[in-house]
């Protein structure tokens, strides 16, 4: 496959991986979500579904760019790669225990872990391409930001 193919496939796959995650959500959102009482800084749900795709698109283009590489160093392309792949199935396991199970704390805990796998995705994907590592930097900031709307909400709420 070549560069393009590849970024297409990663892009295609991540904003799947959104879709499915949004399944959980939606109900969600329309009956236990509006019950809860949240921050001041809380957004508006409407810019949620924009902001993700963007962000899942910059993560496709990434992880392309780094499997891009892979022929050079493949084992090192492989790690990247596998972190990846985990953080992204950490980022639609918080919709499923936030939304799907209702559980503020246990998404609490789980977007901690997944804040750390994309931090060790951003530190791996640097040692192979520099740019497939800055486009990680707005995931990983709106993840900060959902880590402290995700607190809040539980410390609201408890």
């Amino acid at each position: 496959m070549n560069k393009i193919t590849k970024i297409i496939f990663a892009v295609v796959a991540c904003l799947a991986v959104g879709y499915f995650s949004s399944t959980v959500t939606r109900n969600a959102i329309l009956d236990w979500y509006p019950t809860l009482e949240k921050p001041s800084f809380n957004p508006p749900n409407w810019i949620f579904a924009p902001v993700w795709s963007v962000l899942y698109i910059m993560m496709g283009v990434a992880a392309g760019l780094v499997w891009d590489r892979i022929a050079y160093e493949s084992e090192i392309i492989q790690k990247a790669l596998l972190f990846f792949i985990i953080q992204l199935g950490l980022n639609a396991l918080w919709s499923y225990i936030f939304f799907g199970l209702h559980n503020p704390m246990l998404a609490g805990l789980e977007i901690i872990l997944l804040w750390l796998l994309i931090y060790e995705t951003y530190i791996q994907f640097a040692k192979i391409n520099k740019v497939a590592a800055y486009l990680l930097i707005p995931y990983l900031a709106w993840v900060s930001f959902a880590a402290v709307l995700n607190a809040s909400i539980w410390w609201l709420n408890r």
